[in-house]
């Protein structure tokens, strides 16, 4: 399952943002290093379900596995804790928390959009603090954590090499492996930066680790708190390329709907109330407030931070496996039961291991299940395709 981690500094709405994405118990205070061992939790990534496109057994509109034709899909979350500059030289609460990022295939940074935090998380007046100044601080305390891990290998792995490049980069991905960084991710490292790492000087060896995390380990910022932010501050931070989140307002919707109090679902622009006779005067203004909001902001941003994460920085697409083509159901008769993020370029023999090994194993061919076709175990898979795994797998 992908894996994303939420970082940023103290006090940032983190444990806020896990919250409202995963509807887990997290501790939520406004002062810094409330989070101290990591949060994990599910959270979803929404998509089209092809389930409104086809033709179903018995006339049903959808497939039973959606919302309203929108698929969820789950991921894992981490709430990691806060990070101060300098968390790589053992400062705050230091490279222990660092380290929680190993687990994550992207990182979502999360900035507090709204300036009312200083670098170190401690409360100051909304917009007294720039956050364009927090985006940059934490792609560079990762840089100089791993940076430093090379650091303590460095003298030995070019020994080890001999003067050869390949042997170098093989032995920095050993040494690095623990992030999940290969062979081909320094080599492409190296081919961005264009250092030679046989001969690298510390600021070579710097530069070189920022092109290795910004390929094993991409990230995104979304500037949270954005409901508490002015309009020029937010303009800015677009212009970087930031998009506004009201974390708080995501939580609070995603409870209404728990209660029965509002129809929402995740990603969606706007909410319907049921039942506004039914609220107390305290829920409609609230409610009112978390409208106003959404108009400006355009969402609240929670949703489609996780959904650029997965599908953008991952470059994962949604595949579905079916085992009859015909009725595009299982063995139980339920239809459409599975959604697998693959990456793109994922072939059908890569979707039959993602189902299960022995299937890849013993994988004979695929069929589309919209046209009924035979497929190459080559092709390409798009995303929305509905794919039956024909092997010999018992």
């Amino acid at each position: 399952m992908i894996t994303l981690a939420l970082a940023g500094k103290p006090n940032c709405g983190k444990s806020t943002f896990f919250k409202a994405a995963t509807l887990a118990d997290a501790e939520i205070a406004n002062y810094p290093f409330t989070t101290i061992d990591a949060n994990h939790g599910v959270g979803y990534v929404r998509a089209p379900c092809p389930c409104t496109t086809l033709a179903l057994p018995g006339g049903a509109t959808t497939c039973g596995n959606c919302t309203d034709g929108e698929r969820f899909i789950p991921i894992n979350l981490i709430d990691v804790a806060g990070l101060v500059p300098e968390a790589h030289t053992g400062r705050g609460l230091g490279n222990q928390f660092l380290d929680r990022l190993r687990e994550a295939d992207a990182i979502i940074h999360v900035v507090d959009g709204s300036g009312a935090t200083d670098a170190e998380g401690n409360p100051v007046g909304v917009g007294e603090h720039d956050p364009e100044s927090d985006i940059a601080f934490l792609p560079l305390e990762m840089t100089m954590w791993v940076q430093g891990i090379l650091a303590k290998h460095w003298a030995r792995l070019l020994r080890g090499a001999q003067s050869k490049t390949p042997v170098l980069h093989a032995a920095i991905a050993e040494v690095l492996a623990g992030l999940s960084i290969t062979v081909e991710d320094v080599e492409s490292a190296v081919r961005e930066t264009g250092v030679d790492l046989l001969h690298a000087d510390e600021g070579g060896l710097v530069e070189f680790c920022g092109a290795l995390l910004r390929r094993s380990k991409p990230m995104i910022a979304v500037a949270n708190k954005a409901d508490q932010a002015p309009d020029a501050l937010l303009d800015r931070l677009r212009e970087d390329g930031v998009p506004p989140a009201t974390a708080a307002g995501e939580l609070a919707l995603r409870n209404a709907a728990k209660a029965g109090l509002v129809t929402y679902l995740p990603g969606d622009p706007s909410f319907a109330v049921p039942d506004r006779a039914g609220l107390s005067k305290a829920q409609a203004a609230g409610l009112d407030a978390i409208a106003a909001v959404m108009v400006r902001l355009g969402g609240t941003g929670v949703q489609p931070a996780l959904n650029r994460a997965v599908f953008e920085l991952l470059e994962q697409i949604v595949v579905y496996p079916v085992e009859d083509e015909t009725h595009f159901a299982d063995g139980r008769g339920r239809i459409l039961p599975d959604a697998f993020l693959m990456r793109t370029g994922a072939t059908p023999r890569d979707l039959a291991f993602a189902v299960h090994t022995e299937i890849g194993k013993s994988f004979l061919y695929a069929v589309d299940a919209r046209t009924r076709m035979r497929i190459r175990d080559t092709q390409l898979l798009k995303d929305g395709d509905i794919i039956r795994i024909v092997s010999a797998a018992k």
